[in-house]
């Protein structure tokens, strides 16, 4: 993926403006971004392996290129119904911190560059603690989320014991 910050071209001695870009995705129609700089790569469905212990918000696990990660249900963390995981459905291989994680989303739509002037910066809430901000884009508002807050401090505790269980108590 491109770096999350550009520089657009300057036109007669303007200041230049600043981008960030953003991977677009869609749950149930609706459409949400992420930062690029932490995306690693956007990939098909595949099946997931359950994880006992894991919370709630978390489907299971998956290999990706010999790593173990975790996959985040973007539907329950979002409050939307949830549905099985769909051959047609991508996974959004991303950092949340320190951690690799898996999202599983509709289907990823772009990546965009957004004006820094089109992004206004969440004021964090507890109900809405994973959204970073709102972009204004051509299409309409887009809610960007903060995958290292999509999960609570207990949970990534409960997520690091049952990947400490599942690799055999090897960290």
């Amino acid at each position: 993926m491109a770096p999350s910050s550009t520089s657009a071209p300057v036109a007669d001695g303007a200041r230049p403006r600043a981008e960030r870009n953003l991977v677009l995705f869609s749950l149930d129609g609706e459409d949400y971004a992420v930062e690029a700089e932490h995306v690693r790569e956007v990939v098909r469905a595949v099946s997931i392996l359950p994880l006992p212990g894991a919370p709630s918000a978390v489907r299971g696990i998956v290999d990706v290129r010999g790593a173990l990660a975790p996959v985040l249900d973007c539907r329950r963390i979002f409050g939307l119904p949830r549905r099985p995981v769909l051959p047609t459905d991508h996974f959004v291989v991303a950092r949340a911190g320190a951690r690799l994680v898996v999202l599983v989303v509709d289907r990823v739509i772009d990546l965009v560059p957004v004006d820094e002037d089109a992004i206004e910066e969440a004021t964090v809430t507890p109900a809405a603690a994973h959204v970073a901000g709102v972009a204004r884009l051509p299409t309409g508002l887009v809610l960007i989320q903060d995958l290292g807050a999509f999960l609570s401090q207990a949970e990534q505790r409960a997520l690091d014991d049952a990947m400490d269980a599942a690799r055999g108590g090897r960290s």
